[in-house]
């Protein structure tokens, strides 16, 4: 069993800053592409950014220069540093690693429980 438990969310005036961080514990054997999604009131799941084993990150054009993803490979972990935060940007943000259990097993998604970010002045 794999478990994501994401942290850091909660709500932060418009121009200000957040760090959410998202850890993976329980059987890894490996760990791949590692992204945090994001879902607004009404509006569909989207792709906010995305990181591989060899460190590129890639982002959608909405928060290009203003979010930033790095990972712990040691720690199974992946963050996501939010700058410049605007009200469009309020959502639920999940995190997604895309995991094996065992050297035998397929790649898997899986999924974080949903941190709520709040951009309001």
């Amino acid at each position: 069993q794999v478990h994501l438990v994401e942290s850091g969310g909660g709500l932060v005036q418009p121009g200000g800053s957040l760090r959410l961080s998202c850890a993976a514990s329980g059987r890894i054997f490996s760990i791949n592409v590692q992204s945090w999604y994001r879902q607004a009131p009404g509006k569909q799941r989207e792709l906010v950014a995305s990181i591989n084993n060899g460190g590129t990150a890639t982002y959608v054009d909405s928060v290009k220069g203003r979010f930033a993803i790095a990972r712990d490979i040691d720690k199974n972990s992946v963050f996501l540093q939010m700058s410049s935060l605007k009200p469009e940007d309020t959502a639920v943000y999940y995190c997604n690693s895309l995991i094996r259990e065992s050297a035998g097993t397929s790649w898997r998604a899986y999924w974080g429980q949903g941190t709520q970010v709040t951009v309001s002045s």
